[in-house]
């Protein structure tokens, strides 16, 4: 019996159009995402970007982003 070989790429295809069509798109790439560590150093990343602000100063900002959202068309 001859084994056929598909290359990786073509396998992986397959194998996203399945999870795609049975468990639907958001579904397929959260079970995607368990399988991948992600990059960066998030502590660092973090830091910088709230840096020198209150966790308060944080919400109150959140809360006028909000606010200008609900009120565009």
């Amino acid at each position: 019996m001859a084994v056929i070989v598909k290359p990786i790429a073509e396998i992986n295809q397959q194998a996203l159009r399945l999870l795609y069509r049975e468990l639907g798109v958001p579904d397929a790439v959260r079970f995607l995402k368990q399988f991948t560590s992600g990059f960066g150093n998030y502590t660092q990343e973090r830091d910088a970007l709230f840096a020198g602000r209150s966790v308060q100063q944080i919400v109150d900002e959140i809360e006028q982003q909000k606010g200008r959202s609900a009120n565009t068309p």
